[in-house]
């Protein structure tokens, strides 16, 4: 009797103890940079396990698997929200086949397609007919999504972008003396729908492939946008976007790169990004082939150093009071960073 009461008491503890642990995980914003060679898939789950999935990748089965396996990982079995940034193929190509493995609440965009080109219409056309089966919203800047946990504001959409700064923001940005008036251009990529996640302290910035045209609208001559901890380095790292007036000014701890092998990481956009102020670390997708030794940064913090298919990612884990933490599935690297203090 008294073995059986033991035994009982051990279990309840156990039970307990998974308890608290899940719990505790559960307080937790978790985003997983996954890895579909150049292009953009990044999940991000709340801790009411709500999910919003950042653009899918390129057509076929490789990168929709990816994506269905990092779900899997935090837990999730629905994608509540995939926003698509723009219809570029390695952004918005993946979407039917992901759609058919995984249930999805939302598609959310911009709009309709905005490049005059067949490329883009054709890699529009299979999505057309993915999000006439679902539910679809299209955003504006300042609009945002009922996310538990996390607020989600569009900062650009369609071309068009925020007028006012966010609460609070609004400085004077004096990086934006020294740039040049950079060219227009007229495909999908300065229609990004680029969102900020703020979650408690924590701030992440993804601007999909916005070009520097439109990053200065929302930075010039006042910072519209402020300070974040997380940026995602800007069109994988491409030197057509990437200004110093924005990447300097939002002043971010920690930049996550979605480059290729042989794709983005372009050398001056690199460099802008490492020497930002402030900035803690750089973590990178991919060896940049293209870039050499003095344009990558150490192996250690690279999710995929051969190229090709490794499928390697980048998990960041983040609390409200703004700390976080990066992990490099490949080795299990982790770094922790700590709340900003004053």
């Amino acid at each position: 009797m008294i073995r059986k009461l033991y035994l009982l008491l051990l279990s309840a503890l156990f039970a307990s103890m998974l308890v608290s642990g899940a719990m505790a995980k559960s307080k937790s914003l978790q985003i997983y940079s996954v890895d579909v060679e150049g292009g953009q898939a990044t999940l991000i789950v709340t801790p009411a396990h709500q999910s919003l999935l950042i653009d899918t990748g390129w057509p076929g089965d490789r990168d929709a698997e990816r994506i269905v396996a990092a779900a899997k990982l935090a837990g999730v079995k629905k994608i509540d929200y995939v926003l698509i940034t723009h219809y570029h193929r390695d952004h918005v190509g993946g979407a039917p086949a992901l759609a058919s493995r995984i249930k999805v609440g939302a598609f959310v965009d911009h709009g309709p397609n905005l490049e005059d080109s067949d490329v883009t219409r054709q890699d529009f056309a299979p999505y057309e007919k993915t999000f006439a089966k679902a539910h679809r919203l299209s955003l504006k800047p300042g609009d945002g999504l009922p996310m538990k946990g996390i607020a989600v504001r569009a900062l650009t959409a369609a071309g068009e972008h925020l007028t006012e700064p966010l609460p609070g923001m609004g400085e004077a940005n004096p990086y934006c003396e020294a740039e040049q008036k950079p060219p227009a251009d007229d495909t999908e990529n300065p229609r990004s729908l680029g969102t900020l996640i703020t979650f408690g302290k924590f701030r992440f910035l993804d601007l999909g492939d916005l070009t520097k045209d439109k990053e200065l609208e929302i930075v010039c001559p006042n910072n519209l946008i402020g300070t974040v901890d997380l940026f995602l380095v800007t069109h994988h790292g491409f030197n057509q976007s990437n200004s110093k007036a924005l990447v300097w000014a939002i002043h971010s701890r920690v930049a996550v790169m979605n480059n290729g092998a042989h794709k983005g990481a372009s050398p001056e956009a690199w460099q802008i990004v490492h020497d930002s102020p402030g900035l803690e670390d750089l973590w990178q997708l991919h060896y940049a082939v293209d870039g050499g030794k003095d344009h990558n940064v150490d192996e250690k913090m690279i999710a995929n150093i051969e190229g090709g298919t490794d499928g390697n990612y980048l998990k960041v884990t983040a609390e409200t009071d703004g700390s976080f933490t990066v992990m490099n599935s490949r080795n299990g690297e982790k770094k922790t960073y700590t709340p900003k203090t004053g």
